[in-house]
This record gives C-alpha cells, structure tokens and sequence, in this order.
C-alpha cells in the first residue's frame, strides 16, 4: 500500500471517529454530515480490511485493529498540526500550541515551578506537558516531534542532538537536623555510619554516582530503595536516614529547614545538566522561544 493511493483525509475521519467514540461528534467535529462520515467508515473498513468500529448501543467501540492504528494515526494528526504551524508566524502572548518537554522526577520538582511561572506571565495561552522517558528513546522523540526539549544529565545525546549547557550540579548529603548532627563536611566513617536511602532512578547521573562510590570502595547500609525522589522527605525526617542527592534537589527539600546537607567525605565529580533538543526544529521560531525561556530559567 502506498501513500500515494490513500486519501489521506481518510485518517482524519478513523482519528475522530476513535477520539469520539461516535459518527455523530466525529461528524460535528469535522463539519461533516452523518453520511458523509458513514461513507468515509466504509472506504476505511475496506482499506484496512477491518470493520474498525462495532456499534454497541450509542457508542462506536474499536475493534483490536482500530486500538493498534490508534497511536500512529494520532502521530500522523499531530506531525500535520506541526507541520502547519510553520506557515504561521508564532506569538507567544498569543499563541495556544503544546510544548513536550522530558524531565526526571527531581526535575519536575526543582525545575518546573520557575518554568511554569515564567510561561504563565509571557504566555498564559501555552500549555506544557511534562513526560518521562527511557533515555534511549528521547532522541527519537526529539527527532520526530513528541518532544520540543530534554533536560537532564543525558550525555548519551550529545552526539545526536543539539544541546546547551544550564549548569553544573554538586551532590550532597542530607538527613534529618538533629542534635550532634552540625558539621559542613562528613568524615567517611560518619557518612557510611548512617543508614542510607538509594533512589534507583533512571537518570544518568544519579547512576553515575552510585558508580563511582563502588569504585572508590565506599560500601554503604541501604536500608531502603525506592525508585523517586518525591516520598524522600518524609523519610528521612521519620527515620534519621541519609540521601546523597543533588545540591539544588537538597536546598529545595530543606526549604523548611527540617535537614541538614553534608559536603561528601570524598570528592564526587560534578554532573553537567544540558538542555537537548533537535536540529529538525534548530530553525522552529516556538522551539527557538521555548528554548530560550527554559535557559534564562534555568541556566547558571
């Protein structure tokens, strides 16, 4: 089958028709009459050899083969939506299009508040939907468009994509403010004394610091492992425990002053945090812009 030989208005009818749930709404939604529709169903149906859609009551359920061209019809509607925003001129005070950017749990914690209070005063029109992504599928997310940004520590992309430098982050220690806890700086036997939380985080930083610890013989009791930053808090204010974890994540969790942080006892390479995007969109005025506001954000 080729592109060519297909009406491709066709997937505009299949992509309301399974967003809707209903040849009436599907119709209303693209101006089209009832029978205009029905009549776009059957070319579809003999296209896709499928019935695509089974009528039970008032609703129109898909059928197995309709879930599957769910996912890829809806990139198609949304590559064309892209693509037609480049013939208009883009007004961020004016402007209601969707930015995608991926974040690790802690960067929607730290980064997010200032980001979003920034888009809120220059364009409160825009919306941002923040995902989390396997690291090796953010590039191809980039590439093709489901992604406008990534931030993180993701040297894996340097060599695929363009990317800005925000700032270099130290890691620290934190626990619980308690009497007998005030020095600046643990000595080793100290810091491997406490009882420790480890966030198996998927970011690659995080991963290259526990790393580098093992390397350096430094064997820690771990006395929970969790996999996000969010419940740590908590914890560690109930229990006494320690949490290695960047400096900027450990400020933004003692913003009530419940915690103490600790330089490490040995020196721990500092983690490069970037800005990655594609050069698909290196030229894209709303990718320009959305860049630009997440560096004065966020840059050092």
């Amino acid at each position: 089958m080729d592109i060519l030989d297909i009406d491709l208005n066709l997937l505009r009818v299949l992509h309301a028709i399974t967003e809707e749930g209903s040849l009436t709404l599907a119709g209303n939604r693209l101006g089209l009459s009832q029978p205009a529709v029905s009549y776009a169903l059957g070319r579809l149906r003999t296209l896709f050899n499928d019935p695509l859609f089974v009528r039970t009551g008032n609703a129109m359920l898909p059928t197995s083969t309709a879930l599957e061209l769910r996912a890829p019809v809806r990139r198609v509607m949304s590559a064309a939506q892209e693509a037609l925003r480049h013939a208009e001129r883009f007004i961020p005070a004016q402007s209601t299009r969707t930015f995608h950017l991926a974040l690790s749990d802690i960067g929607e914690m730290v980064f997010l508040p200032p980001v979003c209070e920034k888009l809120h005063m220059a364009a409160p029109g825009i919306r941002l939907e923040v995902v989390q992504l396997p690291q090796p599928q953010i590039e191809e997310a980039l590439r093709n468009g489901r992604l406008d940004a990534a931030i993180g520590n993701i040297p894996t992309l340097k060599t695929s994509t363009r990317y800005a430098p925000l700032f270099h982050e130290a890691y620290v220690c934190m626990t619980s403010k308690r009497p007998g806890v005030t020095k600046q700086k643990l000595l080793l036997d100290e810091y491997v004394a406490f009882s420790h939380v480890f966030v198996a985080s998927t970011e690659h930083s995080h991963r290259m610091i526990e790393d580098f610890l093992r390397q350096q013989k430094i064997h820690r009791k771990i006395a929970l492992q969790i996999p996000h930053f969010s419940a740590v808090p908590g914890i560690l204010k109930s229990t006494g425990w320690a949490l290695t974890l960047p400096r900027r994540a450990a400020e933004y969790f003692n913003g009530s002053g419940n915690f103490s942080l600790f330089e490490l006892p040995v020196t721990v390479p500092e983690v490069e945090v970037t800005l990655h995007w594609h050069e698909n969109f290196e030229e894209s005025d709303a990718n320009r812009w959305f860049r630009q506001l997440l560096m004065e954000v966020l840059a050092e």
